[in-house]
This record gives structure tokens, sequence and C-alpha cells, in this order.
């Protein structure tokens, strides 16, 4: 049985202290009853500074219709996702993103509570971002700087996988067009690596390529970052260009297409039509040219389907559109890629791993690489971190990897060889649109014997 000498008010504040966002409760009169301390970091005060006090005596840059919370006490209807933007009681800028609901009791409203998630800092963040992308603008090698220190090229994309190599050759051609271009396929394939060799093969190679991820940010703080803001359009707003004004001339990459909120994908589809933008508060429109490059890690008819694309934004960027297939299926390209990755990791550790042993050059054959290039290039570094020998053995593999061997059923030796040579061949066939005999020079073996495993296992 409960403590019955605890209060509902006081079970009630241990919850409330509890959650991760900001709770602000005001009275009818607009007098702070509850504050907690996620309230307060986020307004950059002090609980003692607000409990108790009236709201606009704490916060003098609000008034009655800036507040949310005065509003809902005089209108007694909720606001959600309200994004406000006001100066604390020390003069410094403050933006949540709120929700605000009266609280009733016998239907007479007597107070109202705001939940706030605060974006100031992620704000700050991106502008200091925006800030240092304008930079390219005056510098004389405006690329964006990766890890590497360069934009890729399609020379640095190693494959001997036929569909790749198709791919590759109608990037470059897509490289010779302006037209937007549409890049999916799982995380880990390379598709970042794709755009940025379509870039570099570009007329546009020498102006800037800038980057942004849709799911970094939310979609508020989005549309100000890729549109910029005009003086006065939130408390504490400047002048800024967004990437858009600052991609001018070049590329701009949006990375996870389908997490852009709906509205913001009908803005961005306006832009690919007449390349014109306005920036957040702004009365006039400014002219761009800007190449949009986007990528998905989803089935863009997939998320058409789910409502996470929208259907004329799709038809517009599908284009030029490349699906990258995943590394299970580019099989040569393990044997390939695991050799490219030790060799630049021996450089990098000053080692001299010869390579990997036949049972883990099997392992890998058969595993399916659920992260693709970026987790077989992580594996192989913390193989060559952990090995003491001059190959890759299957003690050095990662645990988890190792648990996924352990948990596979184990097949008699016949049946498993089996079943990789039918993978392996319908793979092939898929490669070659079903042309046995193009099917039979992939697998370096006679079309005749080819013919017969086809009619045998498929």
């Amino acid at each position: 049985m409960p403590d019955e000498s605890y209060n509902t008010r006081e079970v009630l504040e241990a919850i409330l202290n509890t959650i991760d966002e900001g709770i602000h409760v005001i009275d009818p009169k607009g007098h702070t009853i509850f504050y907690n301390g996620v309230a307060a970091n986020h307004d950059g005060m002090k609980r003692s500074e607000v409990l108790g006090k009236p709201l606009l005596e704490a916060f003098p840059s609000l008034n009655h219709k800036s507040s949310t919370l005065l509003r809902v006490i005089k209108s007694e209807k909720p606001i959600y996702n309200y994004n406000q933007s006001y100066i604390n009681a020390h003069g410094r800028i403050i933006e949540t993103q709120n929700t605000t609901l009266p609280l009733n009791v016998d239907g007479v409203t007597v107070g109202a509570i705001e939940i706030a998630k605060d974006y100031s800092s992620i704000k700050r963040l991106s502008e200091r971002v925006a800030d240092l992308e304008g930079s390219f603008k005056t510098s004389k090698h405006p690329e964006k700087i990766t890890e590497s220190g360069h934009l890729h090229s399609f020379s640095e994309i190693l494959t001997c996988d036929d569909q790749f190599k198709s791919l590759i050759s109608k990037g470059k051609k897509a490289a010779r067009s302006s037209s937007a271009v549409l890049v999916y396929g799982e995380s880990g394939v390379g598709k970042e690596l794709f755009i940025q060799s379509i870039h570099r093969e570009s007329a546009r190679r020498n102006e800037p390529f800038i980057a942004q991820n849709c799911a970094a940010l939310p979609g508020e703080l989005l549309e100000s970052l890729l549109f910029g803001t005009a003086k006065g359009s939130y408390t504490g707003a400047l002048e800024r260009k967004g990437l858009f004004e600052l991609a001018h001339g070049g590329t701009l990459f949006l990375d996870e297409l389908q997490s852009m909120p709906i509205d913001l994908q009908a803005k961005l589809l306006r832009v690919l039509e007449d390349g014109t933008i306005r920036r957040i508060g702004a009365a006039g429109s400014v002219q761009v040219d800007v190449r949009i490059m986007a990528a998905m890690n989803v089935d863009p008819k997939r998320a058409v389907t789910e409502n996470k694309l929208r259907p004329d934004l799709f038809y517009r960027l599908n284009v030029l559109s490349y699906e990258l297939p995943p590394l299970r299926e580019r099989v040569k390209d393990i044997e390939l890629l695991t050799a490219h990755f030790i060799s630049i990791h021996n450089s990098k550790l000053g080692m001299g791993i010869k390579g990997v042993d036949e049972e883990i050059a099997v392992f890998f054959r058969q595993y399916q690489w659920p992260g693709n290039v970026r987790e077989l290039k992580h594996t192989i570094e913390f193989m060559m971190n952990h090995t003491d020998g001059e190959s890759l053995i299957y003690e050095d593999l990662p645990q988890l990897m190792r648990r996924t061997v352990l948990h596979e059923e184990i097949l008699p030796l016949r049946e498993a060889m089996i079943q990789m040579e039918t993978k392996l061949i319908t793979a092939a066939l898929h490669q070659t649109n079903g042309n046995v005999f193009q099917a039979s020079k992939l697998l370096q073996i006679p079309r005749q014997t080819l013919q017969y495993k086809i009619r045998k296992h498929i």
C-alpha cells in the first residue's frame, strides 16, 4: 500500500520533475505555480526567479499577446508546437517549441501548463554552420571539406561489379546535366560518395558543394537554415543567407530527404520549378542557381506510399535517379574492398597485415552486411587493432559479429555449398537480366555448366 502521508501535489510534482522536458504551470492570474529544472535550464533562469512570480515580471520581454501561457489562459484553447522566441531577464535570446494546454477542473480553467522543447543551442549551432559554409564563397576552394580532406570522385569508387560499373557510367553522364539527382539505397552503400563524384565531374566542380542532413534538425529550424531569415522575422533574428543562397552556382545535397516535413518539401519543389527562394519573414524572393541532389535510405516509392515523400517531388526528382545496390549483392566487391581497407589501415597503423584467412574470406562472402561498405570498413579497422598475426582470423572479429556466427544454424558442408552456389547464380542472373551467357562469363564457368546448375538448383 502507498504511504498516505504523501499528498497528491507532492506526487505530481515528483513526476513532473522527472520529465526530460520543460514544464511551466501558471494559475489564472498568471503567477507561476510549478516550474521544473529542465524549464529553468531552457530559459537560462533560476527556479527561484520564476516560481511564485507573475509571468511578465519574470520574463519582461513577453506580453499578453506573445506569451503562449497567457494566451491560453485567456482563450482556454490549446496551442500545439508553437515556436517561441524571447529574451530572458538576463538578456539572453531563448527559443523553444511549446505545446500549451488549459487546465480545467469541473469545467473551470484553473491554469495553464506549457511543455517546452529547447532548440536555442541547436539553432545557434546551425547558424554557426551557415556562417562557416558562407566562407566557401570567398575561398579559392569553395568545396565542402570532407573527412578525407576533399570531395570524392568516381575514380575513388572501387568496384568490379558490372551493375555498379554501369551506375558509375550513368553518373558520369548525369554530371553533364544540371537536372536534380536522387540517389537511394541502404545506409552505408556510398550515396554521398556517389553524389560528390557527380559534382566533381560536373561544370560546377569549382563552386560550392554544401550538404545538409534533413533528419538532423527540427522542421522549422531546417527551413530557416535552408532559406535564410530576414531581420526581425523573430526576436533576435538577423539578415542571414540560407544554404540555397550559399550554394549559389554549385550543388546543395539534401541527405535523408524523406525526413523533411511534407510542407517544407512543397517549398523545395517550388525551388526546383522556378529557382526562387524567400527568406523567412522577407517580402521578396531571391533567384538562385543551385543544383539539388538528394539521397534516401528507403525506397522512394515506399516513402510516397507512407506519406513521407510528396509524389510530385518524387516525379520531379525521378528524372535522374539511381539505386545503389547493397554490398551483399556485390560479392566480388567484398574481397576487393577488404584488401583496400587493409592497405589503408596498414599505412595508418604502420602494420603489415597480408590479408584474411580462408575462414574469414568465406564468412565475409556469406555475411549479409546490413551496414554495407561502412560496416566492412569499420570491421576491418577493428580487427586490425586487435590482431596479433599477419592475417586476420576468426578470433579478431568483433564480438557481436562472432555471436552472429555462433547463433547461425550449422549446415552440412554440401548443403551450405549448394546454398551459396544458388545465391551466386541468382545474383549473376539478376545482374545480367537473365542472360545465361553473360552470367556464365560473370561466374567464369561454361554456359552448359551454368544451364545444368540452373535446372538442378533453381
